[in-house]
């Protein structure tokens, strides 16, 4: 079902939402949504971005032990005379796209995932050491992370499917009009406890219904507590990382130069110049002056899961002022939401207490009171690449898929890649590989199959590019469309199975090993040559 539609049908919740009593929200009922205040830490909230969080370089570390064994298993399964004495760190990026990007990354990862699968990359999955995720593509690591990493059988047959089946905007089907009332009162909630809410708060709210189990929507569900769940204290998951850019308010869509800031299980904040700088995320929210809080009052549970989901995937500032057709009246849709709390505002960005304001070492930031977060795609960047090309992060080897629709038939067409390559390089970042201009990738039909960029590159990591091939017919579906039948939810997943295996080729897992090793030093198969051939992307 696409907006139309679901404005249509949701018709009757509006007037069941505006009828309510919760919009007086001096009776707002309790929420675990809301965020709570307590008392500070002994330990500096703020620290300058400068090299990783101790937690993150522990658990990274203790992480590898895990996904070098996964990886050289992989490998040695692929081709037994493989040298997997020195390995390398593999990330895995997936795209903004909405649904589609959610349901085809998440067949990616089923491919990948031993668990879950039995092709021929089965077992990469648990090679990971870094999962990174941006709009759609952050609905399906929320997803994975906020239920503790399950298996995307049981995300399909038990959650996305009879929930997407229902609608984004009817959350619960016959229970919509219930859990809408609960989802406004959650917002209501937050107002009261003085936090600034916006229509982000509403999309992320309706999305929660979608991403996690229980009869809350994942009213409790914070970034911060995932680093508890067994699979993360185990190490047997990669660290995840969601994206989304700054934006200033009342302006359009933000340039490609926009502030890229990043959510992980420790840490909020951006490498960028005019940030540089990182805060505790389990204390987001925090009134703070000069990197240290305004009052000895701190605030946790502001890192609601399904809130950054939101603020990664927020497109609804893009539309520069628009007053009339189906986004604006999506936009109106939301706000009815929010309205119930006195004082809201018609906010399009998600908003949160600014933990660098009036901090020298952020310049950018030190005179707003808020930071105002929007969808990373808006910037031109549907790939969630840039936490990778930090120097700090040793990452060598990235999958990319890549879900986005640059073009009439919602598939990639490299545009995301090629912006992403011009801005690193004009800020000095020298990981990232060249990229040919969308000409180039269009001529050569690099979009039609998977792709090395990098190979020839000693001192830049790897790209695979996996761009999303609709070899499944149906499956490239519009960025817009909010409802998928469990048959439609099951379709995309197994197309990217098919995008994750290079629909069965037999060569491909050959191949992608030699990626993987090739900037090892490790002696490789002579097989790896035709692979080369094929799949590098050479200037």
């Amino acid at each position: 079902m696409h907006l139309t539609t679901t404005l249509i049908a949701a018709s009757a919740w509006t007037g069941a939402v505006l009828a309510s009593p919760i919009s007086d929200i001096t009776t707002t009922p309790k929420s675990a949504y809301a965020p709570v205040s307590v008392s500070c830490p002994d330990e500096s909230l703020n620290r300058v971005a400068s090299g990783l969080h101790p937690s993150e370089s522990a658990y990274i570390s203790s992480r590898r032990a895990n996904a070098d064994t996964a990886l050289a298993a992989w490998i040695k399964k692929v081709d037994p005379s493989f040298d997997t004495t020195t390995l390398p760190v593999v990330g895995l990026a997936v795209s903004g796209g909405s649904f589609r990007s959610m349901l085809t990354g998440g067949g990616v990862v089923q491919a990948f995932d031993s668990r879950d699968s039995n092709s021929t990359t089965s077992g990469i999955f648990q090679g990971l050491t870094y999962f990174s995720s941006l709009s759609g593509g952050s609905w399906l690591l929320s997803s994975l992370i906020g239920n503790n990493w399950p298996t995307v059988s049981d995300l399909r047959d038990n959650l996305w499917g009879p929930n997407l089946a229902n609608n984004l905007f009817l959350p619960g089907g016959s229970n919509a009009t219930q859990n809408d009332k609960k989802i406004a009162n959650d917002i209501g909630a937050k107002a009261k406890a003085g936090f600034p809410t916006t229509i982000a708060d509403s999309w992320g709210r309706l999305l929660s219904y979608q991403l996690f189990k229980g009869a809350d929507g994942g009213a409790a569900k914070r970034l911060s507590a995932l680093k508890t769940y067994t699979n993360s204290t185990a190490y047997d998951v990669p660290l995840p990382i969601l994206t989304s850019v700054g934006v200033l308010p009342n302006a359009c869509a933000g340039p490609a130069n926009s502030t890229q800031y990043e959510f992980t299980p420790y840490e909020f904040g951006s490498w960028d110049q005019g940030v540089n700088a990182f805060t505790n995320v389990g204390y987001l929210g925090t009134r703070m002056k000069n990197n240290s809080p305004a009052s000895n009052q701190c605030t946790t549970h502001f890192d609601n899961l399904g809130f950054v989901a939101s603020s990664s995937s927020d497109y609804f500032g893009g539309v520069c002022g628009e007053t009339t057709g189906l986004v604006a009246a999506a936009i109106g849709f939301l706000q009815t939401l929010v309205s119930t709390a006195k004082g809201a505002k018609t906010v399009t960005y998600a908003a949160l207490p600014n933990p660098f304001y009036k901090s020298a070492g952020s310049p950018l930031l030190s005179a707003r009171p808020q930071i105002h977060l929007t969808d990373g795609g808006l910037s031109g960047q549907e790939d969630p690449i840039w936490p990778f090309l930090q120097k700090a992060r040793d990452v060598d080897f990235l999958i990319i898929n890549d879900n986005s629709a640059d073009t009439a038939q919602n598939l990639p067409n490299g545009t995301s890649l090629r912006q992403t390559w011009q801005r690193a390089k004009k800020v000095g970042l020298l990981k990232m590989p060249e990229i040919p201009p969308v000409k180039t990738i269009l001529a050569k039909r690099l979009n039609t199959q998977a792709t090395f960029f990098g190979c020839n590159e000693p001192y830049t990591m790897t790209i695979v590019w996996i761009p999303n091939v609709p070899y499944i017919s149906g499956t490239n579906t519009s960025t817009s469309q909010v409802q998928y039948t469990q048959e439609q939810t099951a379709s995309l997943i197994n197309n990217g199975n098919h995008v994750a295996t290079q629909n069965g080729n037999t060569q491909w897992p050959v191949c992608l090993a030699c990626a993987m090793q090739k900037k090892t030093g490790t002696t490789l198969p002579a097989s790896c040559a035709a692979c080369f051939k094929k799949h590098c992307y050479t200037p």
